[in-house]
């Protein structure tokens, strides 16, 4: 073989360790995709009577992990909350009213994930919440994954249309 053939099989075959290497990413289950830390980019609340809000202001904090074993957790707040006007960090000696306005603009809860493939869609189980009331339930959102952007979209039983945007942690 001359030294021009010789490099014209060795671009083949860069290239088809490339397609196949694609092919295999693109056949990875959407479990296997979703699986791994997400930082929260944007929440959006689209309410029955059409008008939309930022629960957790224009710049929220979160993080939802999503363990490759089906286990979740998921914690998301304003940034502007205001400090507690108590000293320290003790939740204990916070007012109660003050503690709870920190709460409402504060998310948390864990438990475990699954996915509907067919469906695209997520499924969270509650073990535990901030919201005591929603221990115990289920909630199923719509997946759309692009490349290192997630956006979650769903609705709770009131109607209201809610879209969670994370981006891949690095």
């Amino acid at each position: 073989m001359n030294r021009r053939s010789i490099l014209g099989l060795s671009a083949v075959a860069a290239g088809l360790v490339l397609l196949s290497n694609s092919v295999v990413a693109q056949q990875k289950s959407l479990k296997d995709q979703l699986a791994g830390s997400w930082t929260l980019v944007s929440t959006e609340v689209t309410q029955t009577d059409g008008k939309k809000r930022q629960d957790f202001g224009a710049n929220p904090r979160g993080i939802l992990i999503l363990d490759a074993g089906g286990r979740y957790a998921l914690v998301q707040g304003r940034a502007d909350r205001p400090k507690f006007k108590t000293s320290g960090n003790a939740r204990l000696d916070t007012p109660a009213a003050e503690f709870g306005e920190a709460a409402r603009a504060f998310a948390a809860n864990f438990g475990t994930w699954s996915i509907d493939e067919a469906n695209k869609t997520l499924i969270r189980r509650y073990e535990a919440a901030l919201v005591p009331n929603a221990e115990g339930s289920e909630t199923k959102v719509s997946v759309s994954l692009s490349g290192d952007d997630l956006k979650l979209t769903g609705a709770d039983g009131a109607g209201q249309r809610t879209e969670a945007v994370y981006r891949r942690a690095k």
